[in-house]
């Protein structure tokens, strides 16, 4: 597991002082909007407790074409165009309409940062600092600047963002805590192996109210246990399904996943990918819509910067623009809710029956749609990709 980074001893310097833009959070979310900040003039500050690219918390696969539109498809590590389910009474194959990727999530977020002229500081934020400030006007950005209060200091931005995840940090104390909040859990290991197939498992036997996993990833396989209900422990079962793969568990890593959506914007604040609950329900899928979401967001903040737009325009077409997708959530987790209450017996044979090609194509088109690859302008991709086996 990696070690905090917050800088310590002589490194440990102050941070304070006032920028254009103040991001909190260096994985998907945050990074996306510093990408769609380059090249605006705007003074942009990326923070995170860890290094960029150091602390990988899912089993990092996306639809092959979000890679591709924004020139991502040098981390990919393997392609996929069937999708395996497996259940306690028999396992089908699912011949998708589109292929998925793994890819490596130090590489994704190196080429994300490399697209950025931000600063980055390694910080702990511990939230918002009480006060309102008023800043000389270096750019278009509001006058009015809102205080993060983190462990090296305060800093102020008229424009902040909290894509820190689903602590919601920098929101008004609303006790989103587990196991009471709508969370699930999941866990995964790492170990050497490999195989072509991208494998589901809806099977009692390792969660009530879930899903297991294996995404190979070229020379690892990334296996894991999610469940809906973040009161079950998911450590031994990801474990028990580790071991009937035939592999040693190590290396592993966990997070709260959430499932609801939540509000995008508030006291003046940008919420991005978790902390927004920018996370699929039933599939569990938030990479995508954290890229989807950031690059909406950065796209706003940018007409900000740039003088096209008030930040309470900003705030109220994001705002506007997250909600939009609340109904596609909510028939999601009606879903999620609905699964673990079909009869194991039921399950496989249904399971079966909806692996139709006109049904997989007609859902998992939708599906794609909720977050589709098109929204993003196509990237020339000028690196070379790395080798995939399908």
């Amino acid at each position: 597991m990696p070690v905090r980074a917050t800088k310590r001893g002589e490194e440990r310097t102050p941070l304070e002082g006032s920028h254009d833009v103040l991001i909190c959070g260096a994985s998907f979310a945050g990074l996306a909007v510093a990408r769609e900040l380059a090249g605006s003039g705007a003074d942009v500050l990326l923070l995170d407790r860890y290094e960029i690219g150091e602390r990988q918390t899912s089993a990092c696969g996306i639809p092959t074409e979000w890679l591709r539109r924004m020139g991502l498809m040098a981390c990919e590590r393997q392609r996929f165009d069937t999708l395996v389910m497996n259940t306690p009474h028999g396992t089908s194959r699912y011949r998708l309409p589109w292929t998925f990727s793994t890819f490596d999530y130090r590489e994704l977020c190196r080429l994300l940062w490399a697209d950025c002229d931000a600063t980055f500081e390694i910080a702990k934020v511990n939230g918002r600092a009480a006060g309102a400030f008023v800043r000389e006007d270096r750019t278009n950005a509001p006058d009015t600047a809102i205080a993060v209060q983190t462990d090296r200091g305060v800093l102020t931005a008229p424009l902040v963002v909290d894509a820190l995840g689903w602590r919601r940090m920098l929101a008004s104390g609303d006790g989103y805590q587990p196991p009471d909040a709508p969370l699930s859990r999941g866990l995964e290991c790492h170990p050497a192996g490999g195989s072509d197939d991208l494998e589901i498992w809806i099977d009692r036997k390792y969660v009530p109210a879930g899903y297991g996993w294996s995404f190979p990833a070229h020379d690892e396989l990334r296996i894991g246990v999610g469940s809906f209900d973040p009161r079950f422990h998911v450590k031994d079962t990801t474990v028990l399904l580790t071991e009937d793969l035939g592999k040693e568990p190590n290396a592993y890593q966990g997070n709260w996943i959430p499932h609801k959506l939540r509000t995008a914007t508030e006291g003046g604040v940008f919420f991005v990918g978790d902390s927004a609950g920018h996370c699929l329900p039933l599939s569990a899928e938030g990479i995508r819509t954290a890229l989807y979401f950031g690059v909406a967001l950065g796209r706003e903040l940018r007409g900000v910067v740039e003088g096209r737009q008030s930040r309470e325009q900003a705030a109220a077409a994001y705002a506007g623009f997250s909600d939009s997708h609340e109904w596609k959530f909510r028939w999601m987790l009606r879903v999620q809710k609905l699964v673990p209450k079909v009869p194991p017996r039921v399950l496989a044979p249904l399971i079966r029956l909806l692996g139709s090609k006109r049904f997989v194509d007609w859902s998992f088109g939708h599906y794609l749609n909720i977050a589709p690859p098109d929204f993003v302008q196509e990237r020339e991709e000028t690196r070379k990709p790395a080798p995939v086996s399908s």
